[in-house]
């Protein structure tokens, strides 16, 4: 039943929930690969955004700062003049901190201060947006990002002067500040020289223009290196052990980068979101359809134990058992297959009863007659004899022991009847089974004589006992040994042998007669069973119910054409038998 269950279901998780569990592991890899793919898109685009705002930024103040250049060299100014419209800049616009002018050598020719200049040629760098270099960051007075931008001024090839202008990052700082992504995301901005230059996160501001460490580099510099595309997303852990994704792009140019971090549990919250969905449909979709199979299959297996338990009833011989199955399917008709079938084995078992009967009732009638016959002819002849020659006083002593003796076997066949239907009497003392065994073999000589045989006696020599009957052990061996004879052409060897193992005696008959066949070997101990063509067939079955109820076994191996051989085993006794003073 169990087999068929698992088969059953084996069927409907093959058949539905297999391809639902595919599609479903199909529908969320899907799914998360395509949210999580428009979510990093979606972050590099705003990073890419923010780029484009920075490098504006920077490009209109490179504008202003060429412009300036451009006024001041229109025509020839007073260095008075060339101080006052730097003034004018600088008042002008609040991003310049300062402007100043060198010469070639390095010198301030004008500035915008009231005292020296902070500025300095040296502080140039090689990384320029239309024709603007721009410098380091450093933090000013205030705590905010600095930087210089300047101007190479040249006549021909020459490198005539410098303008210089000391530029405040403080709008920069304030607009990367109020990118947002989610709850929890936020940008930063890198220089070309990897520092950080604005930083969205309050709790990181600490590390604007911080010198870089290289034995202990941000994290997010390390995303940096893997890539060389100016715009991608990457998914790295930082240093609270927390895995972010990371949009990164370039600033043209400038070589700035600008990073949209945004942890990932919040970025991939609606993907995560959307998968649970799924996930909840997908199972209950399942559980649904196992449901379903397990109320239909129940339905369907439900039928098929009545008939497996309608089957084993009458495998166990309860007739009357039928089953009622409801339907209209190949199942309905089988179990009305089955009730039909199950009342002609009434029918044929009904029948097979009859015919056994009366074959046994035939076979107990021959016997009776064969067994009976005999011994009531020669009484029959003994009696009309007698009436002749009462007066004979020699043939009235032939006559009693005659009759008596034949008295004795109609009353042997008549203790065999009654004994098959109960328990055979027994007294149990302890017996020597040598003894026995050989009081037996020496009353049988005569018939093995007559019939040719040699029945010959071999006996162990130590004594052992068992606890028996001897006059039922008696029966037994003269069964056994009659058998023997009979199965036995003139001319060959009964050998009848005792042997001690351990707390165990066996007794063995062995004969070279004509043997039995394998098919009838088994049923020999049955009631009404012989391999002779006369008699009722119940020495066998007697013999065995005396030595089961002496609490030994019996055994038999034969084959044809070669003998067979009768062994007997019983359990050895310490006990002996008491003698009693006369």
């Amino acid at each position: 039943m169990r087999r068929i269950t698992s088969r059953f279901v084996m069927l409907i998780a093959t058949a539905a929930v297999a391809p639902l569990v595919i599609y479903g592991g199909l529908s969320i890899s899907s799914l998360r690969s395509g949210t999580r793919e428009s979510v990093n898109q979606g972050n590099v685009a705003l990073a890419g955004q923010v780029a484009t705002r920075v490098k504006l930024y920077i490009d209109n103040i490179a504008r202003i700062l060429r412009s300036t250049a451009q006024e001041l060299g229109e025509t020839s100014l007073a260095q008075w003049q060339q101080s006052r419209i730097l003034k004018n800049h600088v008042l002008e616009f609040p991003e310049f901190h300062e402007i100043s002018l060198f010469d070639g050598g390095g010198r301030v020719v004008a500035t915008s201060r009231i005292g020296p200049p902070e500025t300095k040629v040296s502080t140039v760098s090689s990384h320029a947006t239309q024709g603007v270099e721009v410098a380091p960051i450093f933090l000013d007075t205030d705590g905010l990002p600095t930087t210089d931008l300047s101007i190479r001024l040249k006549t021909g090839t020459t490198t005539t002067g410098w303008l210089i202008a000391r530029i405040s990052l403080e709008d920069l700082w304030r607009f990367v500040d109020q990118v947002r992504v989610g709850s929890q995301g936020y940008a930063l901005v890198l220089s070309s020289e990897l520092q950080v230059i604005a930083h969205g996160n309050p709790a990181e501001k600490r590390l604007v223009a911080l010198p870089v460490d290289p034995q202990h580099p941000l994290p997010e510099v390390d995303v940096m290196s893997k890539h060389s595309e100016s715009q991608f997303a990457e998914i790295y852990t930082d240093r609270d052990n927390r895995e972010k994704l990371a949009a990164v792009a370039r600033v043209p140019d400038i070589n700035w980068t600008v990073i949209v971090e945004q942890p990932t549990d919040e970025a991939y919250a609606i993907a995560s979101s959307f998968q649970q969905q799924l996930v909840a449909a997908i199972a209950l979709a399942l559980l649904g359809t196992i449901l379903l199979g397990w109320v239909w299959a129940r339905s369907f297996i439900t039928r098929i134990f009545a008939l497996t338990a309608a089957t084993r009833a009458l495998a166990e011989g309860r007739m009357d058992q039928r089953v009622a199955i409801g339907g209209r399917d190949e199942i309905h008709q089988l179990g009305d297959s089955f009730n039909a079938m199950a009342d002609r084995l009434v029918e044929l078992q009904e029948d097979v009863r009859k015919q056994e009967r009366q074959a046994m009732f035939g076979r107990i009638a021959a016997g009776l007659v064969h067994d009976l016959s005999h011994p009531i002819q020669n009484i029959g002849n003994s009696c009309k004899l007698i009436v002749k020659m009462f007066d004979d006083h020699e043939y009235r002593e032939t006559f009693k022991r005659t009759v008596e003796r034949e008295m004795v076997m109609i009353k042997r066949v008549l203790d065999d009847l009654r004994n098959i239907a109960r328990p055979i009497p027994l007294e149990r003392f302890p017996v020597e089974i040598q003894r026995s065994v050989t009081e037996v073999v020496d009353s049988m000589q005569p018939h093995a004589e007559t019939a040719g045989v040699t029945l010959q006696l071999e006996t162990s020599a130590e004594p052992a006992f068992i606890e028996g009957d001897v006059f039922a052990l008696g029966r037994v061996y003269r069964n056994l040994i009659l058998n023997a004879i009979q199965a036995t052409a003139p001319g060959g060897l009964i050998t009848v042998g005792t042997e001690t193992r351990a707390d165990r005696v066996f007794v063995r008959v062995q004969d070279t007669g004509c043997g039995i066949p394998a098919d009838r070997l088994a049923a020999i101990f049955e009631d009404f069973v012989t391999t002779k063509r006369r008699g009722l067939g119940l020495g066998l079955a007697i013999s065995r119910k005396i030595v089961d109820q002496l609490g030994g076994q019996i055994t038999v191996t034969s084959e044809v054409g070669k003998g067979t051989t009768f062994v007997l085993e019983f359990p050895r006794t310490r006990a002996r038998p008491m003698l009693v003073a006369g």
